[in-house]
């Protein structure tokens, strides 16, 4: 299997954010509530290449959107 990420990704016509985008969207659609490093441990694995690492604040910003949490990504954007 090739893990040439992100190229492979690119190659299907999808980029890092909206991957990142969605995985986290679907978490909050199972897990809703989840609160700082254990977003981030989910992150990693759900998206363990090296590659993915630059998005985990994307990632952890569409939790806590789609999981109804605002004022925690007001803050972390302040």
């Amino acid at each position: 299997m090739n893990n040439n990420y992100p190229q492979v990704c690119f190659e299907v016509g999808l980029s890092c954010q909206a991957c990142t985008n969605e995985t986290a969207t679907q978490l909050a659609r199972c897990c809703k509530g989840l609160r700082g490093k254990l977003i981030g441990q989910l992150f990693v694995q759900i998206h363990p290449h090296p590659a993915c690492a630059r998005m985990h604040a994307n990632f952890a910003e569409s939790y806590r959107r789609a999981s109804g949490d605002e004022t925690r990504v007001m803050a972390a954007c302040a």
